[in-house]
């Protein structure tokens, strides 16, 4: 593999072996099982295993089901899919900061790729808008695991 990898690189996005699991958020759970449909199929159409698919309460609850499956060292990748529409108050902020933070902790700690489909909208038209992210968590966890393999990456705990 050469450093300057080409975004369009076929290889990178074989999914043949590799395991991810799905977690998402029921909040909003219209706009996430969504989310969920299209980054299963992508999962699917680029040869991923059947994906194990988990759910939580809401955005901030997605950081520590993350964190147990990156634990339990089964998965070459995680996805997080949520969706937080900005209401009237300082809420909104605090669970897209959050739940973004820990997210990215999760991956940083552990040494997996883990793809942030958390969609931060301001309303559900937005949202609606943006379902191709599902899709698009499935295609950046594979390319990711794959450059995580080819890289001899070792996870942590």
């Amino acid at each position: 593999m050469h450093d300057s990898q080409r975004r369009d690189d076929p290889a990178m996005l074989d999914g043949k072996g590799l395991r991810v699991a799905i977690v998402q958020a029921r909040f909003n759970i219209d706009i996430t099982e969504q989310l969920a449909a299209a980054c299963v199929e992508q999962l699917r159409a680029l040869g991923a295993e059947p994906p194990r698919l988990l759910s939580v309460p809401g955005a901030l609850e997605l950081p520590q089901a993350l964190e147990w499956l990156a634990r339990d060292g089964s998965c070459d990748a995680l996805v997080a899919l949520g969706c937080v529409i900005r209401g009237e108050t300082y809420h909104f902020e605090l669970v897209c900061d959050t739940s973004a933070a820990g997210v990215q902790q999760v991956a940083l700690r552990h040494g997996i790729a883990v793809a942030n489909g958390i969609l931060t909208v301001e309303d559900r038209q937005q949202a609606l808008q943006r379902i191709d992210k599902g899709a698009e968590c499935a295609r950046v966890a594979v390319e990711m695991a794959r450059l995580a393999r080819a890289l001899g990456a070792r996870r942590g705990v």
